[in-house]
């Protein structure tokens, strides 16, 4: 990746709260483009994306430098700044996580996201450690000769290993700790979003998935979100596509549904027109 390369401000300039911008999930070169032919503004990489197309599940099944390189080639794979769905960090350590950081900037990334899950278990990081992992990662960040954008995820709503004020605590340390956005996955309500939002004044993270698929862009910047992900819920659109068609070709063999596939002219003038060129 050049040298000149600096995507961070772009990515920053993104997150305002109130006016949530979508961020893409892709899960190779071909998702990427397609995203970025269709108006994408940023791409992620998503962890669980990733380790499908490498016949995987998700949750600590992908290594660092699998991760890396699979974000390198979505880096390359458009102009858009990509951002790095990078688990817990890829170790317990805080100086693994700090390690992380300047690897990923190293390839070309935007920034990442750490989140406080002990991987491969779900229980969460001590309160102590956890913080400190963050702290690390963000002091990384900010020695970087380029911006970087630092978000801190509390997993523990959407893991079931601890509650919504103990996931507004975490995200307040984290705030003061130096995330540039905080992140709850899946919180139980859309006040419970709220709540996460007013509890900083930095942009937040909301996912589209479970209940909040119902929610439109405008809905989600009422209550103060700065960014929409989309982590794997593209990816296991795709899949449910395979499953439904294949199930019933192999079950009933039954063709029917490949009759709403895109057209492959469609396809390629996505994929060229979303291409980075430089």
């Amino acid at each position: 990746m050049p040298q000149s390369h600096d995507p961070g401000p772009a990515l920053r300039a993104l997150h305002r709260p109130g006016e949530p911008f979508i961020l893409a999930n892709a899960w190779d070169a071909g998702s990427a483009r397609m995203l970025a032919g269709l108006g994408a503004k940023a791409l992620a990489t998503s962890s669980a994306a990733h380790a499908f197309t490498l016949g995987r599940p998700d949750m600590g099944h992908v290594t660092r430098e699998e991760a890396l390189v699979h974000a390198e080639a979505l880096v390359s794979a458009t102009p858009l700044p990509v951002s790095g769905d990078f688990e817990n960090g890829f170790g317990d350590a805080p100086e693994t996580c700090a390690e992380t950081v300047r690897l990923a900037a190293e390839v070309g990334l935007a920034g990442i996201s750490i989140e406080d899950t002990a991987l491969p278990a779900a229980s969460a990081y001590p309160f102590d450690l956890a913080v400190e992992r963050i702290r690390a990662a963000a002091a990384a960040a900010r020695s970087l000769p380029r911006d970087f954008v630092l978000v801190a995820r509390a997993d523990g709503v959407m893991n079931g290993t601890y509650d919504m004020d103990e996931a507004l605590r975490r995200v307040q340390a984290f705030d003061e700790a130096g995330a540039d956005c905080l992140y709850v996955p899946l919180p139980r309500s859309i006040e419970d979003l709220r709540r996460i939002c007013a509890a900083t004044a930095k942009p937040v993270n909301a996912l589209a998935a479970g209940s909040f698929v119902n929610l439109s862009r405008s809905e989600f910047a009422a209550l103060g979100v700065a960014r929409i992900s989309l982590g794997s819920s593209l990816a296991r659109a795709t899949h449910r596509i395979i499953h439904d068609a294949a199930t019933a070709m192999f079950g009933a063999g039954d063709f029917s549904q490949l009759g709403q596939s895109i057209s492959g002219s469609a396809i390629d003038a996505l994929l060229e027109k979303g291409q980075r060129h430089d």
